[in-house]
Order: structure tokens, then C-alpha cells, then sequence
């Protein structure tokens, strides 16, 4: 039966990619007969794709979708044989890469390498959970997280990354099964490539197998092993991509076009299969994968009469966990002080914290300048305070699957100039509206002496162009719980960029909110100018104001600490914070304030070492500059 299971897997995914004429028929027919057996090892209940106890499956290689898709019809989740037939069509179920939109894609991998520290991050919030749940008579947390990767996702930096901090934790509950087909686009993987795979993952604690792919005992016999490991394990599967495609068996032209219509009828043909039928999926292979219904709504309902014996304080923790209610946070005040942000930012992080056992993340070694410790909290995974390492890729895709997981809300901290380490891993959160807190301390050239490879330029503005992100900067730490508040109610990543140097505390609203993106601090009646600005330039900016205004030039001033909550406001409440001529000041590139503005004051440059104060005049953002540049628009 595992033979005609994986034969079917193999005419599903190579029909699939041949009706939409577009997508990867070699890695799905090449790990079909993994996946024939992985199917009856799997703890998961199709009817309830969040059952939390469930094992998790992650794709990395998000490519082999077909591969998914067949899994997921045939294991009884909500997709059709009609959703497989409209594989990569618009607004199909059945997308080009898995995501979050088909019942039980666990997660969007996309780029690769990304899948594997998703895994690392899906086996770790278990590992976490199992501490603050299980008690001796009741495991409420202990299933096992299965990821399938190829050769592109093992040459990805990233794989090092959270491969490295899988060893170190010793995830026992995490099973890579590696695709070793040595097939990549290009033709052979010794054409760039020739690790030793086994030592690599031996010396970052990982427990190793090697089989061969296409034999169902050996496949069994190592995913029966997976129970009996007190490591990560890692199961080299020497396979060959499209098996069974005839002549494009174990060739890299099988890789990303489709086999040709006249090739699958022969390889069905040689495979015992109706050449003449596409999707064809027989009785009793569907009766046997069907199983998996029924299979897991009584493991589900097992586990539900299991949680009856938990005390009420496990009971509440949990509850809490999967429920959390963010209004019940008690916000420092920071009325009448000055601080830089990112001192205000750890005093909130720690409320938030001290509320809420969900909350929870960690800095790329950074902690002490990004005052994100969370205090009295612990080290994972028994505590709240995750070292990742100088892993900043790492850490936001394993972030991003401790948000999927469906109990915590993560942060990621660093400084904003290494946000380009980690900027596809925010991507990626952005596609999936993830509750995932980005935390970029060291915000602009006020990062003085480190010079200009630590002064980011470019970061805001690609950050504010990303769909779906929220990039808040507050001008002072009342603002900042204000950010925060906001931040916590949206479903979306959200990302604080933080000062380092002290700033002023702001007059209190005279219209609008922070949660309207930006609000007057200042109003004069008549304005002739509007001078708009975000964290440590709304200061300047509320100096300059003052300069304007002593030669009687009626001005007004707007603090933006989010730039796309401004951008969604009614052209009404535009309009009224937003008289005369507008002066946009900002320590970066800043173009994007043209939107708003009719002159930007921002970075033409890079920067350059010094203290921050002498930056900041050299590169014109001084109160005279800005009133003299604001005075020239009249």
C-alpha cells in the first residue's frame, strides 16, 4: 500500500504542475515515498487544523507545494480535487507556496532556509509551553515538529543559524527529514557545494541518520527512531528528485517546469496507473489516508478529557495563554521625564510582561543596549528571556512560528542597522499579519562614534513600504506606551525604532493621537507652516517652531510616530493638522514624507563617527536650520 499511496502523491503533484503548466514536479515525486510513510507517524487532526497538541509539518522547501496539497487531500482537510486542479491559479487554495490561507499549512515558509527555523521555532515555543503546562499526571504539550528541507534551504546562512541553537537547546521533539537529491536548478549541487552534512549537523548536537529515500523499511525504521532521541535529529534521505519520471528522473530539468503531458501517461503506465486519468486517487488509497480523520478527532478528544485533571492554576494559565487580554497591562508614567526611547521601551516591555505569561522574546545579543531583559522572567525555556545569539535571520524566523504557534506573542530586538539581517523574516511576518514585536534601538546618526556602518539611512523608509507593517518611532516615552497600545491591538508585526540618546518629553496632544499616526503637538491659528517629524527630530522641531514664531511665522508642529497609520487617516483630519507650507524633518532618507510634504529635510548620505549632537548639526538637523529652511518656502 505505501507504494500505490506514493504513486498516487507522485501523479497528483506532477498533474497539478502540468495542468497549470507551472511549478516543481521533482522534489514532491522524490519525497513521495517519504511522505506515504511520514502519514502514519503524524499526530494531527484534519477536522481541527489548530488542535494545539498537534505535531507540526514545515515545508521548507515551499516550492514542493504539490507535495503539500496532495498530503493535505489526502490526509482529509478542507481542499478539494477541485482546489488541487486550480493549483497556482488566482485566489486559488492551492497557491505557487504554501500559505497560512489553506487549512493546515502550519506556516509560509517561502525564501528558503526560512522552514527550518520556523521548525526550530515551533519545536522550541513546545518546549516552553511543555514547562509552564505539563504537570506529572498531564502532558498537555508533547508532540513533535517534522520538517522537510532540500540542499537550497542546508546552503542558506540561516540554517546554520537556528540549527546551531537547536543543538544547543537539545530539541529532542524536532525531526529534519533533508531531501539529499543533489539536484539544483543550475544541474548537479557539486557545482557549488561538497559539506559534509552528517559532521555539520553531528557537530551542532544533532543525532544522524542516513537512508535511502526510496525504501519504505529503512523510512519507517529511522521515523520510528524519532521517539528514542534526546537530540535533534536529522534524517539524510538520499533520494532521487522525480522519481519515477522516466527519463527526467534524477535530472535537474525536472526541477521547476512540468514533465509534458505524453511523459506522465508513460510513467503511470510503468507505475500500474490509468494513463488516461488526472487526479485520479483510488478507493483504497483514500480509505487508507482517510484514516487520519478519525485517527485524530480521538487523539483530540483524548487529549481535551486529559486536560480535566489539570489543576485550576494550570487551567487558568492556559486559558489566559491562548486568550490574552492586552487592556489589563499597567503602563509606567513617564510624564515630565527625559529618556531615550529605548529606556522608556524596556520599562513597558517589562509591564507588558509582568501581565501577560504569552509575552516573551529576546535580542540578538544585544539585551543590554536594547534594555530588552525582561526582569524576574527567567532564561528559556524555562523562562521568558530568549539568547539567540548574534542570529538576528534566525531569530525573527523563529519568532515568526513562536507567534503561529498559537500560545505566545514574540519580540526580536537589535539594533536597526542589523534589521537588514532579518528583513525577509519581517516580510514574512508582514504576508502571515503576525503578532510578532520588532524592537530597533539605535535609530539614526544620533548613533554617533560607532560611525556610519552602525547609522541606519535607508532602514525606515523600506520598512514603511512594506505591506502590512506597522513602523512605530515615538518622540518621547508617553508616546511610546501610546505606540504600544496601539501596536498590541493589531493584528500585524509591528516594529518600535528607538533612540538612543535622551529626548525631551512633549507637550501634551493639542489634536489628534498617536493612534492616528501622527497629531499636533503644537497648534497656531493661521499656520503658514507645518513642520512634521518623527522621535528625536520632533524636538528640533518644536525648537524651531519657537524660532519661526519669534519672527511672528504662525507654525505648527505634527509628531508621526506611524507613518502608515497617518497614511490611512480621512483627508478631513489631514487637512487639519496640516496647514501651509510642510516641512518634513527626519535623521534618514526620508523620501517617503513627500507624500505629505513640500520639502523633506532628511539624510543625502551616509553618516559619519562623532558625537551625536555634532552629527546632527554637521548634517543641517539644528532648530536654526530648520526654521531657516521652513522660512524659505514662504
Amino acid at each position: 500500500m505505501n507504494t500505490k499511496i506514493s504513486n498516487t502523491i507522485k501523479f497528483l503533484s506532477a498533474d497539478m504542475v502540468q495542468k497549470a503548466n507551472s511549478g516543481h514536479p521533482g522534489a514532491p515525486m522524490g519525497l513521495s515515498d517519504i511522505m506515504s510513510v511520514l502519514m502514519k507517524f503524524i499526530k494531527h487532526n484534519p477536522k481541527n487544523p489548530k488542535w494545539l497538541n498537534r505535531d507540526r509539518l514545515v515545508f521548507s522547501g515551499g516550492h514542493a507545494s504539490a507535495l503539500v496539497y496532495s498530503y493535505l487531500y489526502l490526509s482529509g482537510y478542507d481542499l478539494s480535487l477541485d482546489d488541487l486542479k486550480n493549483f497556482r491559479q488566482l485566489h486559488s487554495r492551492t497557491p505557487g507556496h504554501p500559505e497560512i490561507t489553506t487549512n493546515g499549512v502550519e506556516i509560509a515558509t517561502g525564501p528558503l532556509g526560512q522552514g527550518i527555523a520556523n521548525a526550530v521555532g515551533f519545536a522550541l515555543a513546545s518546549k516552553y509551553a511543555a514547562n509552564l503546562l505539563n504537570d506529572e499526571k498531564t502532558k498537555v504539550i508533547d508532540h513533535k515538529v517534522y520538517c522537510f528541507c532540500g540542499d537550497g534551504d542546508l546552503e542558506e546562512g540561516i540554517s546554520y543559524e537556528a540549527c546551531a541553537l537547536a543543538g544547543f537547546h537539545k530539541l529532542d521533539n524536532l525531526v529534519i527529514i533533508y531531501d539529499s537529491n543533489n539536484i539544483t536548478i543550475e544541474g548537479s549541487t557539486n557545482l557549488a557545494w561538497s559539506e559534509d552534512v552528517k559532521a555539520r549537523f553531528e557537530a551542532q548536537g544533532f543525532e544522524v541518520a542516513r537512508i535511502d529515500g526510496h525504501d519504505f523499511t529503512q523510512i519507517e525504521f529511522a521515523l520510528s527512531e524519532a521517539k528514542n532521541k534526546t537530540k535533534p535529529y536529522l534524517i539524510i534521505a538520499n533520494t532521487k528528485i522525480a522519481k519515477g519520471a522516466l527519463e527526467l528522473e534524477n535530472t535537474s530539468k525536472s526541477h521547476g517546469a512540468p514533465l509534458g503531458e505524453e511523459l506522465i501517461q508513460r510513467a503511470k503506465v510503468e507505475a500500474g496507473f490509468d494513463p488516461d486519468k488526472h487526479f485520479f486517487v483510488s478507493e483504497d488509497v483514500l480509505f487508507q489516508t482517510r484514516a487520519a480523520v478519525e485517527k485524530g478527532d480521538l487523539e483530540e478528544a483524548l487529549w481535551k478529557k486529559s486536560l480535566e485533571s489539570l489543576t485550576s492554576e494550570k487551567k487558568e494559565l492556559l486559558n489566559s495563554l491562548l486568550n490574552p487580554d492586552f487592556s489589563k497591562v499597567e503602563y509606567p508614567d513617564f510624564s515630565g521625564q527625559k529618556l531615550a526611547t529605548r529606556d522608556s521601551n524596556g520599562k513597558i516591555i517589562n509591564a507588558i510582561s509582568k501581565a501577560f505569561p504569552s509575552f516573551l522574546g529576546g535580542s540578538a545579543d544585544l539585551a543590554p543596549s536594547n534594555k530588552t531583559t525582561l526582569n524576574d522572567a527567567g532564561t528559556f525555556p524555562d523562562g521568558k528571556n530568549i539568547h539567540f545569539g548574534i542570529r538576528e535571520h534566525a531569530m525573527a524566523a523563529i519568532n515568526n512560528a513562536i507567534a503561529r504557534y498559537g500560545l505566545f506573542v514574540p519580540f526580536s530586538a537589535t539594533f536597526f542597522i542589523f534589521s537588514d539581517y532579518l528583513k525577509n523574516s519581517a516580510r514574512m511576518a508582514a504576508l502571515m499579519k503576525l503578532k510578532h514585536f520588532f524592537i530597533f534601538t539605535h535609530d539614526s546618526i544620533g548613533v554617533g562614534e560607532d560611525g556610519p556602518t552602525h547609522q541606519p539611512i535607508e532602514q525606515l523608509s523600506t520598512f514603511r513600504a512594506m505591506p502590512g507593517f506597522y513602523t512605530f518611532r515615538p518622540a518621547d516615552g508617553n508616546e511610546n506606551v501610546k505606540c504600544w497600545q496601539v501596536a498590541l491591538s493589531l493584528d500585524a508585526p509591528s516594529a518600535f525604532v528607538l533612540s538612543r540618546q535622551g529626548l525631551e518629553p512633549l507637550p501634551k496632544p493639542v489634536f489628534g493621537e498617536p493612534k492616528n499616526g501622527g497629531y499636533l503637538v503644537k497648534e497656531s491659528s493661521e499656520a503658514k507652516i507645518t513642520l512634521i517629524a518623527s522621535g528625536s527630530e520632533v524636538e528640533l522641531c518644536l525648537k524651531a517652531a519657537n524660532l519661526l514664531e519669534s519672527k511672528d511665522i504662525k507654525t505648527n508642529v505634527v509628531s508621526v510616530p506611524c507613518f502608515e497609520i497617518l497614511c490611512k487617516q480621512e483627508k478631513s483630519y489631514l487637512n487639519r493638522i496640516l496647514k501651509g507650507k510642510v516641512l518634513a524633518v527626519e535623521a534618514a532618507s526620508g523620501l517617503e514624507w513627500y507624500k505629505f510634504a513640500d520639502e523633506v529635510l532628511g539624510m543625502q548620505t551616509f553618516g559619519e563617527s562623532g558625537k551625536a549632537g555634532d552629527l546632527f548639526k554637521h548634517f543641517g538637523f539644528s532648530d536654526t536650520n530648520i526654521a531657516k529652511i521652513a522660512e524659505s518656502l514662504l
